[in-house]
């Protein structure tokens, strides 16, 4: 048994994932959708903050410059980048991110590219702050993703000011190859288009595939791109809204940096500057084994779902989710509410975006035990 098998109770801690159920008025649902992990974070970043909140004194406190090092070894050891800490601007977290790049670059009307099925928040912050989307669909075929260029080069137009990445994606587990990354980038520097790249799951990819930063793949890249990233979804400590945006040009950071001071969020959680930094100097032990136990609840899931249903999926080159196609089942029931009935809570594809249609989405950070109980729920709904 290791330390991922435990099943630890999080109903009744306020968890926006385990307490959230009552809104269903489904008694004891099994949650397995919102990204977050139900493994303990590693036991250094659970020190650490033992240790700072044991001070008893939590008054307004800065970043030293030891919290910025340990993200600059970070993705140098990891990621294999030289980020400069003049780059860095911290920030609550990558949704909030978005929306300061969408405030400091776009103005109300323009048009922003987002590639779908993918992340709501993308949906949901560009057009509440009043901008357009401007739809550019992945191309989907035996459930694997590509982006269309050709397609991306086409809906650009005078109003389109931005394109938002996800890397690796999320709902559909691509981590992007960097010839892809050059082409967008390549489209996008001759287009005169800002691009937001969020890279919050960058940590969690599988071998052989190897997260790309986007800045790193061209330097032309270093004058018109923000890279929104977190230790949150790696450490499962989303609680703590930490995060980070690496802007290499000053004119951009400057613009930046302007929206979240005119909003006052320039200051941070006192425990989300010390869980970073423990986590970012002493975590790599625990991702790799951690990534070890998120494949093989990979191919259990895939294993299983091919040997005793209809359901298709693949193992995801990144992230900690598994979108799962019931487009093989021609039945008019509602296969999400059917779900919910038998008592297992997934994302709903459509959610997603159109392309959603007839998925769902599965967090499989969870012990084996859990995930073979929903399992058990998805093959029972699909045999009725």
């Amino acid at each position: 048994m290791t330390s991922f098998d435990k099943i630890i109770e999080r109903r009744g801690t306020n968890s926006y994932k385990w307490d959230f159920g009552h809104n269903t008025r489904i008694k004891d649902l099994l949650p397995l959708w919102v990204a977050d992990m139900d493994f303990e974070t590693p036991k250094e970043v659970i020190e650490a903050i033992k240790n700072r909140a044991n001070h008893g004194i939590y008054g307004y406190t800065f970043r030293p410059d030891s919290y910025y090092q340990s993200i600059i070894s970070w993705f140098k050891e990891i990621h294999d980048i030289e980020i400069k800490k003049d780059w860095i601007v911290p920030i609550p977290g990558v949704v909030p991110g978005i929306s300061f790049a969408i405030q400091a670059f776009t103005n109300p009307g323009d048009k922003i590219i987002i590639q779908s099925p993918v992340y709501r928040p993308f949906y949901e912050v560009i057009t509440e702050l009043g901008r357009r989307i401007n739809l550019n669909s992945l191309i989907e075929k035996n459930g694997y993703y590509k982006m269309d260029f050709e397609n991306l080069e086409k809906i650009i137009d005078e109003r389109t000011r931005m394109l938002i990445l996800c890397n690796p994606h999320n709902p559909v587990g691509r981590v992007w190859k960097k010839e892809e990354l050059e082409r967008l980038g390549e489209i996008c520097i001759r287009k005169n288009i800002i691009i937001v790249s969020d890279e919050i799951h960058a940590d969690i990819v599988y071998s052989p595939s190897k997260h790309n930063v986007l800045i790193s793949v061209s330097e032309k890249l270093l004058d018109n791109t923000i890279i929104l990233t977190a230790p949150n979804k790696t450490f499962n400590i989303a609680g703590l809204q930490s995060g980070n945006a690496f802007i290499p040009s000053k004119k951009l950071k400057d613009q930046f940096s302007a929206v979240i001071n005119s909003q006052h969020l320039s200051m941070s959680n006192i425990f989300g500057i010390v869980a970073t930094e423990a986590a970012y100097k002493y975590g790599k032990t625990w991702l790799n084994s951690l990534l070890d136990y998120l494949y093989k609840n990979a191919e259990f899931v895939k294993s299983y779902l091919e040997s005793k249903t209809n359901v298709r999926t693949q193992i995801p080159e990144g992230t900690f989710l598994m979108w799962l196609d019931f487009r093989n089942y021609n039945s008019k029931d509602d296969i999400h509410k059917k779900l919910l009935e038998n008592g297992l809570w997934l994302n709903e594809g459509k959610e997603f975006g159109k392309e959603g249609i007839g998925f769902e989405r599965m967090n499989i950070a969870t012990s084996r035990k859990i995930i073979e109980k929903a399992l058990k729920i998805i093959e029972k709904t699909v045999k009725k």
